[in-house]
């Protein structure tokens, strides 16, 4: 009988380990996507101060415009954690949208080289930015669903693991990547 009872205590510990290892691997996965997301969220930061300046040579009377984009950018470097991340880049895409609507006032722009190579990039870096907020995602709901079936939701509390926040657009249209056409 007691044999019995070691082998059942032992089955139990050894079922909490690996419940524990799931939600902890899952917890790890979660703070390595979000890693990623920065990483493309500091790639668009760094290209913005560019994108300005390239505008701006031709369209300098617009200082309001600029200002708005780079107090959006501040604020989006500033944010911390999904929603006030999302909410920041949801203004600095909004103020992006503005100043690509600027730069279309501007036929000479729309020839420049070095302004068409910018907005290239932006797009490969929205791009990528789509892709790894999608990762996040799958490693969020995976995490999510974890922590409340049965028996690793009694684990999760336990241990003080807590749901984390998708990182979701508030509306469909921002999730198309930035795009200006310059036609003839």
């Amino acid at each position: 009988m007691a044999l019995l009872l070691l082998v059942l205590v032992a089955a139990l510990a050894l079922g909490l380990i690996l419940l524990y290892n799931r939600l902890a691997q899952l917890g790890v996965q979660a703070d390595n996507a979000w890693a990623d997301i920065d990483v493309q969220l500091k790639r668009r930061h760094d290209l913005i101060p560019n994108l300005v300046e390239t505008v701006q040579g031709y369209a300098s009377h617009e200082k309001e415009s600029f200002r708005a984009v780079i107090e959006a950018r501040s604020a989006a470097i500033a944010a911390r954690g999904a929603s006030e991340q999302k909410r920041a880049e949801q203004q600095l895409g909004a103020s992006l949208g503005q100043l690509f609507a600027l730069a279309e006032a501007y036929p000479a722009l729309r020839g420049v080289e070095s302004f068409k190579a910018l907005q290239d990039d932006l797009g490969r870096i929205e791009e990528a930015l789509q892709n790894a907020r999608r990762y996040y995602n799958a490693v969020v709901r995976d995490l999510n669903t974890a922590i409340v079936q049965f028996p690793s939701n009694l684990v999760a509390g336990g241990f003080g693991i807590r749901s984390l926040a998708f990182f979701e657009l508030g509306d469909r249209g921002e999730a198309a990547v930035p795009r200006v056409e310059f036609g003839g």
